[in-house]
């Protein structure tokens, strides 16, 4: 499991105004309907964020990080993966993730995120766009950035780079020279999961691939550090919230 049940997002480092938040239905081009949580800002920056969870789908987690990123202005669509296989149910401690993770396929999930990005659009058109995901869903960040959704920018904490997705050609690793938008990759480098040799080598990639990027290592933190060990690793999990608030706005057109 990436996350402990009872985690939740560590508070930004900057203050802001407040926010409201609304459980969705959407529908995506072939009929699929999913659960999505939309978190709309009382002052908006200009920006709008669509989040990809862990494993477990809309957990309560990302819901409360999508209104974390609204109360600083920006909005934010958090989706669930697994509406084709699970319904619409709620994605509570008792969901049993794992089957359901193993039959998400590239060209559906890019349909729910269509649809998702045609809500967020729905409410402010001309906001930048950026996708942000975590450990699976870091992994479909970076995969999303080798697609035009008119994103400004991808971002991806501790993202599996040795995973290869149904209905991909290759693994994240293996594609990351054909990413095609900013991206702010964010890693632990005392994640098991994750060699930091492979981190080093996805920087690489991307110089290759030649979009800005940027990939930053944080030495002893853990897989899952920015909320499961929040509290422990409380100046890596600052910093990450710095680099991607920074990144946002450097990059919003």
């Amino acid at each position: 499991m990436c996350y402990d049940d009872n985690a939740r997002p560590p508070q930004p480092p900057v203050s802001g105004d407040g926010a409201h938040g609304t459980d969705l239905v959407l529908t995506a081009s072939d009929g699929n309907r999913f659960m999505a949580y939309l978190a709309e800002p009382v002052s908006p920056s200009g920006a709008q964020v669509l989040i990809y969870p862990d494993i477990r789908g809309l957990h309560q987690f990302y819901k409360e990080l999508a209104l974390r990123f609204a109360e600083v202005g920006i909005r934010a669509l958090a989706l669930d993966y697994f509406g084709r296989t699970a319904g619409i149910s709620s994605r509570d401690d008792s969901f049993e993730y794992w089957p359901h993770v193993q039959q998400v396929k590239m060209q559906t999930f890019f349909a729910d995120v269509a649809a998702s990005i045609d809500r967020l659009r729905a409410s402010a058109q001309n906001e930048a766009l950026f996708t942000l995901g975590f450990c699976f869903g870091g992994s479909l960040s970076l995969l999303s950035s080798r697609e035009d959704f008119g994103q400004a920018g991808g971002v991806a904490f501790y993202a599996g780079l040795g995973r290869q997705m149904a209905g991909s050609d290759g693994t994240v690793q293996d594609l990351a020279r054909s990413i095609r938008h900013p991206v702010l990759g964010l890693f632990g480098g005392a994640d098991q999961g994750i060699p930091t040799e492979s981190v080093k080598q996805l920087d690489l990639d991307l110089d290759q691939a030649g979009v800005e990027h940027e990939v930053v290592i944080y030495p002893g933190a853990p897989h899952s550090f920015f909320d499961r060990k929040a509290t422990e690793f409380a100046d890596a999990s600052t910093d990450a919230w710095k680099r991607l608030l920074n990144f946002i706005d450097a990059h919003k057109r």
